[in-house]
């Protein structure tokens, strides 16, 4: 009887949890950034192509490379248009090479879609959120880590992975993400004309090559 009570309430703990976990996957987390009003983000776009024209302008003869600095309001405003001129089925080839891919764009075949992307950046974190359909439902996905690159791409270091509102330990990702990322290389090429990138005091920073 007592061994019966025991199982009992173990069953329910766990269902418990579970259902849980359930809804902490579910739930809407906090936005990593807040929206930006359309003049804004057209200004802020703006802003964006005319520091990566720096960064594509010749280096003069003994002058050090060009730095830009890049706040979050200016890629996710990037961001955006990119996705704007690819649901109005505007050619590749007449986008600007320096605007970030659609980010409705699936990462390979059979996956699923990356949609609503944002980021931010927080000291020498880079944070960035999505959505993805799982299940008929639309599940958020919170990722942070180091963004850095090597031998010319972009490379980066998971310190903070959360679906919805539930919290994922690192340890349990890692490998895989990194797996993935490997497997997308070709996506990670830095620029032509970037040597490098990072995220400083709160701005994404790119060197001329």
């Amino acid at each position: 009887m007592k061994k019966w009570k025991l199982d009992r309430i173990i069953s329910l703990a766990t269902l418990a949890s579970s259902l849980i976990a359930i809804i902490l996957v579910l739930k809407r987390p906090q936005p990593v950034s807040p929206p930006i009003p359309p003049a804004i983000a057209k200004v802020k776009a703006e802003s964006f192509q005319e520091k990566i024209e720096q960064i594509e302008q010749p280096r003069p003869a003994g002058q050090p490379p060009t730095e830009v600095r890049l706040n979050a309001e200016e890629v996710n405003a990037a961001l955006a248009q990119a996705v704007q001129a690819s649901a109005s089925d505007i050619p590749a080839t007449d986008m600007p090479s320096s605007v970030p891919p659609s980010a409705d764009t699936p990462l390979a075949p059979g996956q699923p879609e990356v949609k609503d992307y944002h980021v931010n950046f927080d000291g020498d974190l880079a944070r960035g959120q999505f959505v993805v359909a799982i299940g008929g439902k639309q599940v958020y996905v919170t990722l942070a880590g180091h963004l850095g690159s090597k031998d010319g791409y972009a490379t980066f270091d998971p310190t903070e992975f959360k679906v919805g509102d539930l919290d994922i330990p690192t340890s349990l990702i890692s490998g895989a993400l990194q797996k993935r990322l490997a497997e997308e290389r070709g996506r990670l090429k830095l620029p032509d004309d970037v040597g490098s990138i990072k995220v400083e005091n709160g701005e994404l920073v790119m060197t001329q090559k």
